[in-house]
């Protein structure tokens, strides 16, 4: 369970118009093994989480339609072969995809206050990496950390931060 500590109505109108900026289109890289009606039911998913939900009762829904694929394809030595899709993909997706949205809004907000964002652990990791660990306490630029989100939208951010799966997202300093 991922804990926000700055998802208030203000963060969430900031997500809002974040996610309205795109469409909260499905990007290939979160949206790989989403099924067909997965893409097409992904945004409005993802806008009715940001508007009074949370990254779990994302999960939830989109586990619940069945919107996740059961297999991928995959290649080993480069031979393509068909393998199935982890139990966790719709987590890792909800999490990912909501949890980049709070940290736009943050930094929005940051950037209207003239304040910094702090990186912390929003999920506990029963094996943290240590180049995540890293990051925790660390001051960040919100204009940079914006930038680079809005940039590199269904990819690795530049900063690295948020990797996917790390648990690790930003508040108010």
């Amino acid at each position: 369970m991922f804990e926000f500590k700055d998802l208030i109505d203000v963060t969430r109108a900031h997500m809002l118009d974040e996610a309205n900026i795109k469409g909260a289109q499905v990007t290939e890289y979160y949206g790989r093994r989403l099924t067909q009606a997965g893409r097409a039911e992904w945004p409005e998913l993802l806008r009715e989480a940001i508007r009074a939900g949370t990254a779990e009762t994302l999960t939830r829904e989109v586990s619940r339609r069945g919107l996740i694929k059961l297999k991928e394809m995959s290649h080993r030595n480069g031979v393509p072969y068909e393998k199935k899709v982890p139990s966790n993909a719709a987590e890792l997706l909800a999490e990912g995809e909501f949890n980049r949205y709070y940290c736009r809004a943050v930094c929005l907000r940051a950037i209207a206050e003239g304040r910094m964002v702090k990186v912390y652990r929003g999920r506990n990791s029963a094996n943290p990496r240590p180049e995540s660990e890293e990051w925790i306490g660390k001051l960040v630029d919100p204009k940079a950390l914006l930038e680079d989100l809005r940039t590199n939208v269904g990819g690795e951010p530049a900063l690295g931060l948020p990797s996917v799966n790390s648990g690790l997202t930003v508040c108010l300093a």
